[in-house]
């Protein structure tokens, strides 16, 4: 290539003149500027505004956010907690984004808060508040709407120090895309035991937007797109695919589906207190089989089917305190237990996800902890081994030729988000 290009260049410069052998002539003229005090003029002549963005406190009241958002207006601190509409930028729930812009002399202009949509707005996931006050012809005016979310494409890496929750945080990715990857490579990774110092991960998900910001309430963060993580020298790979009208699943790079029959675990993210194996008792004090997994997680913190079935037991169970039994094919079947809250009825059919009950220490628990079972014919096995052993969902004929091509476009931007390193946009 470089050698086409040198003899292309041989061939063309001979034909070019002598820059010696052109004309020259010399052009000067004079330059008059204006001066300083003349600029200055001008430039207070234009009205300066300043914009400024925060968030509600729940300790905040009018004086005290505008005084953050440096906004000098004695009369929009009034409006803010007088007017009917104004005042809800302080009522209900903190968190809300707030932005506001103002004149040279400090005097509010516009403020425009932007927040999740009332709950009973049935489309409140995918929509957000915007509470409007504005100056119109020298009195302010406050008004509220909703409008559509947007969702936006952005990517990140890291490597592991101490957590993958440490190494996400680092990486400027937010802890609920930590808790889908943990969700997605679960049946790959142990993140309890298996994880090793030094594993690498990319991921490309979607965040929501809300007038081009990422909003901060719960639904700011959509699914995971695309993700890798290479731990103890094994690369792993998610892609989400959804098939026609079918429901979306994570798929390895070649296909394969990685929604397996059971999930690993019944909670989104926690850790392993005590797995399947001897122990001491911790109320009986002796040796004693535990045959199951017990997961330590807050009081309250929702659980979760590990697979599709029907419910066979939802009540009091001596010991175990609030107990739910699924029933699932050939005999199969899984026992939640210590629970807080029972969520469901006997006979009530349950998919893979659904939300069953929640962690507490009834019975007899020395905390809250939710002490989880997986039994074959009656007899108790090891869930996490179950779990991984489980088959996997497989792609038609036609959905891997669309899949193939949806993989090689997310394969692309995860090498670019391992090229830089750190959370950044991914354009529009």
């Amino acid at each position: 290539m470089l050698t086409g290009f040198a003899v292309t260049a041989f061939g063309i410069a001979p034909m070019m003149p002598d820059a010696a052998d052109l004309p020259r002539r010399v052009v000067t003229e004079d330059v008059a500027p204006e001066s300083v005090s003349a600029q200055l003029e001008a430039l207070a002549d234009q009205e300066m505004q300043l914009y400024r963005n925060d968030l509600t406190r729940s300790s905040d009241t009018a004086d005290t956010l505008l005084r953050r958002l440096t906004v000098d207006d004695p009369l929009a601190a009034e409006f803010l907690r007088n007017d009917a509409v104004g005042r809800q930028v302080l009522e209900g729930r903190s968190g809300k984004m707030i932005r506001v812009r103002t004149g040279a002399n400090g005097e509010l202009e516009e403020l425009i808060a932007r927040y999740a949509a009332p709950d009973g707005d049935q489309q409140a996931a995918s929509r957000f508040t915007r509470l409007r006050i504005e100056r119109i012809h020298g009195r302010l005016r406050a008004s509220i709407d909703t409008a559509p979310l947007e969702a936006q494409v952005r990517m990140g890496s890291g490597a592991i120090r101490s957590s993958l929750f440490a190494a996400t945080d680092d990486a400027g990715i937010p802890d609920a895309i930590a808790s889908q990857l943990a969700e997605v490579f679960s049946t790959d990774i142990d993140f309890h035991r298996d994880l090793r110092k030094g594993a690498t991960f990319s991921v490309v998900y979607e965040t929501l937007t809300a007038d081009g910001e990422p909003i901060t309430w719960n639904a700011g963060v959509g699914r995971v797109l695309a993700a890798e993580f290479i731990n103890d020298g094994e690369s792993y790979s998610a892609i989400w695919f959804k098939q026609g009208g079918g429901k979306g699943a994570y798929y390895n790079l070649d296909g394969t589906s990685k929604r397996h029959e059971f999930l690993t675990s019944p909670l989104q993210f926690s850790r392993v207190t005590s797995g399947f194996a001897m122990r001491m008792h911790p109320i009986l004090n002796n040796w004693k089989q535990h045959k199951g997994v017990d997961y330590g997680a807050p009081s309250g913190t929702p659980v979760r089917a590990v697979g599709d079935g029907e419910i066979d037991f939802a009540g009091w169970q001596n010991g175990y305190g609030n107990v739910v039994e699924i029933r699932h094919a050939d005999g199969r079947s899984t026992l939640y237990a210590h629970l807080s809250r029972i969520s469901v009825r006997k006979g009530e059919h349950v998919e893979q996800g659904d939300f069953i009950g929640n962690v507490g220490s009834t019975g007899w628990a020395t905390g809250p902890h939710l002490h989880f079972e997986f039994k074959l014919a009656g007899v108790q096995q090891d869930p996490l081994e179950v779990a991984k052993a489980s088959e996997s969902a497989q792609l038609s004929a036609v959905a891997r030729i669309q899949f193939a091509q949806l993989s090689r476009a997310l394969k692309g931007q995860l090498e670019v988000a391992e090229s830089v390193g750190r959370s950044v946009d991914y354009g529009e």
